[in-house]
């Protein structure tokens, strides 16, 4: 890894940016993107479920009013933007506002101590980021896209949804031009959804990566080089709970477009 003495730069940097991974072509699977974070997930969920259990009335841990903070944060933004009734979204919202900031978290972790842990164990690559993978915001937004639809013909119905389909903005008469202006629109939804969280993470890392390749390499003198982390680090953990507040309210309010009606 970042001490074999016949790496070059561009080695070290290539080899942070590949996934452990099987398979091949479109049933290719990153193993390091699935095990990160099926355990982050799983780690939140028996977390918040203690913390549900252990709940007092009387005067709350630490951790049960961080929690509690937490929901109630989400539920606020979910009573502001969200209009109709729905027991899913409030959840959904407090699921992916915590796993993504989780996800997002791995960043601040040291680029090579993940790596070379795993690469011990057997892995020749691994990425400790999920979000940086762009299977898995495009996972995560196929699905709030396909929860988007259901709810369309939850609240509207058949009928309603193809009536707004075929006559929104300009009316029945130019129902191809609607129709295509909502294809585009549902569309580039998900796309965007998971481009914006993918990119920062990625940007994020490559500062990261360069910072240690930098050090590394002698352009950088190592106390100013980790001292430089440091202070990007710092300033990450802002960009790491933006992204995951900014995919959670995307989220609400395409739920919310979902089930309202021109």
């Amino acid at each position: 890894m970042a001490t074999g003495t016949t790496q070059t730069s561009t080695d070290y940097i290539g080899h942070h940016l590949v996934n452990w991974s099987v398979g091949e072509g479109f049933w290719t699977f990153h193993l390091d993107t699935i095990l990160v974070s099926g355990v982050l997930g799983l780690a939140i969920f028996f977390a918040m479920m203690a913390a549900a259990r252990k709940a007092t009335s009387g005067v709350p841990g630490a951790f049960q009013n961080f929690v509690e903070m937490v929901v109630t944060m989400v539920n606020n933004q979910v009573k502001d933007t969200f209009h109709a009734k729905s027991e899913l979204i409030t959840p959904l919202a407090i699921t992916i506002f915590v796993w993504v900031w989780l996800m997002n978290a791995m960043d601040l972790i040291p680029v090579d101590f993940v790596p070379l842990a795993m690469h011990a164990a057997g892995a020749d690559y691994f990425k400790a980021v999920p979000t940086t993978d762009p299977n898995l915001t495009f996972a995560m937004s196929i699905t709030v896209f396909v929860l988007m639809l259901a709810y369309n013909f939850k609240f509207k119905g058949i009928g309603g949804f193809l009536h707004e389909a075929l006559t929104v903005p300009f009316g029945k008469w130019l129902f191809p031009v609607n129709l295509l202006f909502r294809i585009i629109e549902d569309i580039a939804k998900p796309i965007s959804l998971a481009l914006r969280l993918f990119g920062n993470m990625y940007a994020g890392e490559m500062v990261f990566i360069l910072l240690a390749v930098w050090a590394g390499a002698g352009f950088l003198w190592v106390p100013f080089a980790s001292l430089l982390s440091l202070g990007w680090g710092l300033f990450h953990i802002l960009i790491i709970t933006l992204q995951a507040f900014v995919f959670m309210m995307l989220t609400i309010v395409y739920m919310s477009m979902a089930a309202e009606s021109h």
